[in-house]
């Protein structure tokens, strides 16, 4: 009997003891900004510019940088990110100009390439967005060419957001699944533009991330290997959108019940994707928005590589019902 009890005392020590280590951990997090780390050694790349480049850089821009750094008058200074959830906080994007003090203006081709890869700024800090590790190695110096060029959006300027207020469970999350990618030991080449469905499949993960939006959590994703994200293309990451409402991305597997297996020809997907119109005259909710800088032929590859992955039955309409009842 005194033997039991003192197995259960122990154990008892170590459940508080456990618990301790993990107040004391919370309380820490609470208490300190977002996790940095080491500054990065960033390599050694010097990016030639041309037009070429930095038209290709501009498309890319037009799907990854400008929606969430552009201000009212369009210029890459930053903004509050009102699609996040307000469980993360108040959230604010950077300025991304070419100004030297508040922009990256002092940045290098290499430090640039490195955190768009990564996630990690020269300084050891990080940002609360995506990890652009599987971006071809010329798209990603393109759009380090469109960084540095003179188009409007990227021209210096001194006008800043203001610094963000991360809330527990974001700074949490920094500690925990937000961590940063790995700088690729090897080079990535762009896709064969003979095959569509690899054309597709680099467009849906690697440029447009689209994935990343229409899986059921874009807090938990494969960045290696997109394919084994949890909900892949089924749909149900949850935003808010402009009204401050709760919004759930769609399904875009062919399930046929609750996907876009008998919603969308391939031109009905194409046109929806560039004008933000579906084929009944509905539009797209934000922070969905249309695609014009995608051309015809990648979207319609997209398509083409939708048809190929595993088809998931996960009913969003009846989620957005649910949850539209319960927040009137």
């Amino acid at each position: 009997m005194k033997t039991a009890k003192k197995i259960f005392k122990r154990i008892g020590q170590g459940f508080g003891l456990v618990l301790l280590l993990v107040a004391g951990f919370c309380a820490y997090v609470a208490i300190t900004p977002p996790r940095t780390y080491d500054p990065p050694v960033a390599p050694t790349i010097q990016v030639e510019s041309t037009e070429a480049r930095i038209q290709r850089g501009e498309v890319i821009a037009h799907l990854q940088c400008i929606s969430c750094h552009a201000d009212n008058n369009n210029r890459l200074t930053g903004k509050r990110l009102d699609e996040l959830p307000a469980i993360f906080g108040k959230v604010y994007s950077r300025n991304i100009t070419k100004d030297k003090e508040k922009g990256i203006g002092n940045w290098t081709d290499g430090q640039l390439i490195y955190f768009l890869r990564t996630g990690i700024r020269p300084n050891g800090t990080t940002a609360f967005m995506p990890q652009y590790n599987l971006m071809a190695d010329e798209d990603m110096k393109s759009v380090v060419a469109w960084l540095r060029s003179d188009r409007f959006p990227v021209q210096a300027s001194k006008t800043e957001a203001p610094p963000a207020e991360y809330s527990f469970v974001a700074k949490m999350l920094a500690w925990t699944i937000l961590q940063p990618g790995d700088f690729p030991n090897h080079s990535i080449p762009m896709p064969d533009s003979t095959k569509p469905v690899a054309v597709g499949r680099y467009v849906a993960t690697a440029v447009a991330d689209c994935y990343g939006c229409h899986s059921a959590d874009y807090l938990d994703l494969d960045k290696v290997h997109p394919e084994r994200t949890k909900g892949y293309f089924a749909g149900g990451s949850k935003f808010t959108d402009e009204a401050g409402k709760t919004i759930f991305s769609a399904n875009l597997t062919f399930d046929e019940q609750t996907g876009i297996g008998k919603k969308y020809t391939k031109e009905q997907f194409i046109r929806a994707v560039k004008t933000g119109v579906r084929p009944d005259g509905s539009v797209f909710r934000y922070p969905m928005v249309p695609r014009p800088s995608l051309s015809d032929r990648e979207i319609a590859a997209i398509y083409d590589y939708l048809k190929t992955i595993p088809r998931l039955n996960n009913n969003i309409a009846q989620k957005q019902a649910e949850v539209q009842l319960a927040e009137k």
